[in-house]
């Protein structure tokens, strides 16, 4: 199995590409031109076709088709968006597009065809200030939306038929005033939910009910290295495939943070916290679990970390350049053809 790495460079207005062999070592490949501001990813489960979100006009989402043997980027087409996205991810089918616009105060959903292209947005549904996240849950039934400036985890139910979201009740969990809720993941056993709030960098643990969509709060803890004196401005979070280990990028500080998942309560215990690239918006970690993709947008570069297996630890093995301010990465197993 071939795995290769994209990179989104908002100054570059491309992807970059690279190879990931069996020990880790990344090799670039080449670009994929987009044109204009291009930001977050996404990949479709079948991982034949990647999306991304231009974010200077003319707005758009781009779709390419992923060669299965080498990971090129072949062009399919793009489909306009209403606002400047600051996130996109898929639905659990493939079938459809979420977006969510900070500057806009939308989350929207787009077709996607069987050929993986993007289509105009179906649905517009506005929010509070600042949306900055939409994902769907493992059971496809259910999705998250995070509101920064509104404060809250908007909760809806999701018709993978039609593609309609509809308001959850209750309609958003509420967040501590300053939090600032930003980025969300699922743990995969699908019953905590992990949410990184930028204006404090704290991260809760929420307790999911996959009955009814909706979240109740669990743990808050802080994500900044000791010593921190300034405005956090945290970035983003992923978790390992094993559910094992969470970390968190906090662009201030320039820190990556890593902490264990207690299996039984989803609580997290701190592991500690290591330098990365300057300003880490985004970052990926392999389906194996063992490396760890940050990218710096005031660096030009991508640093990979060892996952030590037993702690979480991370250990910096390899710095390499991707463009200008690359901000969004994604680590896909390519299928076989």
């Amino acid at each position: 199995m071939s795995t290769v790495v994209y990179v989104s460079n908002a100054d570059s207005g491309d992807i970059a590409i690279l190879s990931m062999a069996t020990n880790g070592k990344l090799a670039p490949l080449g670009t994929a031109e987009v044109g204009g501001t291009v930001m977050p990813l996404a990949v479709s489960p079948c991982r034949h076709f990647l999306y991304a979100a231009r974010r200077s006009e003319p707005m758009a989402v781009v779709s390419f088709a992923i060669d299965p043997i080498h990971g090129a980027l072949s062009r399919l087409g793009e489909a306009p968006l209403p606002a400047s996205m600051a996130y996109i991810a898929t639905d659990r089918s493939g079938r459809w597009l979420f977006a969510a616009s900070y500057q806009g105060d939308v989350v929207t959903v787009s077709p996607i065809a069987a050929d993986g292209r993007a289509g105009p947005v179906r649905q517009s549904i506005a929010t509070g200030r600042h949306a900055h996240a939409i994902l769907p849950a493992p059971s496809n039934r259910h999705v998250l939306a995070t509101s920064l400036g509104g404060g809250v985890v908007m909760q809806f139910a999701f018709d993978a038929a039609s593609g309609r979201l509809t308001p959850n009740v209750p309609a958003a969990l509420t967040v501590r005033p300053g939090a600032g809720p930003r980025h969300l993941r699922f743990h995969p056993n699908g019953r905590f939910v992990y949410l990184l709030n930028e204006l404090d960098a704290s991260v809760d643990v929420l307790g999911f009910d996959a009955d009814t969509g909706t979240l109740t709060p669990l743990q808050t803890v802080d994500s900044l290295p000791p010593g921190f004196e300034g405005e956090p401005w945290a970035a983003d979070l992923q978790l390992t495939p094993d559910g094992r280990f969470l970390y968190a990028s906090e662009r201030r500080s320039s820190t990556l943070a890593a902490f264990r998942i207690d299996a039984d309560s989803g609580r997290l215990a701190l592991v500690g916290h290591v330098p990365t690239e300057i300003q880490p918006r985004g970052f990926a970690i392999d389906s194996r679990g063992r490396w760890l993709l940050a990218v710096g947008q005031l660096s030009d570069r991508l640093s990979r970390y060892a996952i030590d297996p037993v702690s979480g630890a991370l250990a910096s093995v390899q710095r390499i350049e991707v463009g200008r301010n690359p901000n969004w990465v994604e680590i896909v197993d390519l299928p076989a053809p």
